[in-house]
């Protein structure tokens, strides 16, 4: 495993065994424990490159390489005139290869990580792209299974855009034995192609259906995401009136009132999740934020070590 693009490029076993490694770090952090256990971390660096802002992806990958022994370092799009602009991607994979130990990148396009990830000789990490955010649901099934206590048989109802977020979901469901119900507006459900790839690796993992209330029907999780990503600002006023009826609230968590709440954040309340559910006693989505932390730095362990 030599990169982290796409929980589809990945299998059943090593998905297994960063979530294993996740919950272990987890315990000796939590207990006050600091510093790479095998010392194999020790001043190693990673390179962050952003076309996208983030605040709980920096913080979070830049928190994991100092407790881990190393240094993160921070690049911004206008620092090196964008990513593939002033100079194509291919070069800059080989260049921060000489210079650094790992690459995470959050960007739009996902075949930006793709091309660094085959010109680099170091690991490279997606930390976002418009296609996937493998970070972002290993930490949710990390959630899950603290929560639930198993994933097989997990019902997920993804309610909102059949985005990256909702593809990797599906794609994490297919190989650890859950289920992902994904209720979309029309027009905005998950690609065909995403969910026939899933529905082969197990028959029935992926379902697309435009009622939220029939997808949370035997939910054990709820899970909802922003209407409007970055870079679809412009959209912002269609998209709010697109989704109307598909606000996770109280009325519709009434269908599964022991579901658990999920959100990848930021939330904006009143739109795609209510305060009050947000604030509900089911609520792990501050769990699960906390937890991007506890998967990424095994995730740095396990690449870079």
């Amino acid at each position: 495993m030599k990169d982290f693009l796409s929980i589809s490029s990945c299998t059943t076993q090593e998905l297994l065994e960063l979530l294993d490694l996740s919950d272990k770090l987890k315990k000796y952090y939590k207990k006050g424990g600091r510093g790479d256990i095998l010392g194999k971390m020790f001043r190693k660096t990673l390179v962050m490159l952003f076309e996208k802002p983030s605040l709980r992806t920096r913080i979070s990958f830049e928190i994991a390489m100092t407790q881990l022994g190393g240094n993160a370092i921070y690049v911004k799009p206008e620092d090196i005139g964008g990513i593939g602009k002033r100079e194509p991607v291919k070069d800059m994979a080989r260049v921060l290869s000489r210079y650094a130990d790992g690459i995470m990148a959050r960007t739009f396009t996902h075949e930006t990580v793709i091309e660094l990830a085959k010109y680099a000789e170091i690991p490279v990490i997606n930390a976002l792209t418009d296609w996937s955010h493998p970070c972002q649901a290993m930490a949710d099934i990390m959630t899950i299974r603290e929560h639930l206590g198993k994933l097989k048989g997990v019902k997920i109802a993804f309610i909102g855009d059949g985005n990256n977020v909702a593809r990797s979901l599906a794609f994490g469901c297919a190989k650890l034995g859950m289920k992902i119900v994904i209720a979309s507006p029309k027009g905005y459900e998950l690609d065909e192609k995403s969910i026939t790839r899933t529905n082969e690796i197990v028959p029935n993992t992926t379902i697309q259906t435009n009622n939220p209330h029939e997808a949370v029907k035997g939910a054990d999780v709820i899970y909802t995401d922003t209407w409007v990503s970055m870079g679809q600002e412009d959209e912002k006023q269609k998209r709010i009136n697109d989704f109307k009826g598909f606000a996770v609230d109280s009325a519709l968590v009434s269908a599964a009132p022991k579901a658990k709440i999920m959100h990848c954040l930021p939330a904006y309340r009143g739109y795609e999740i209510t305060d009050e559910v947000m604030e509900s006693e089911n609520s792990i989505v501050f769990d699960e934020a906390e937890n991007r932390l506890h998967f990424q730095r095994a995730l740095l362990k396990k690449l870079l070590s």
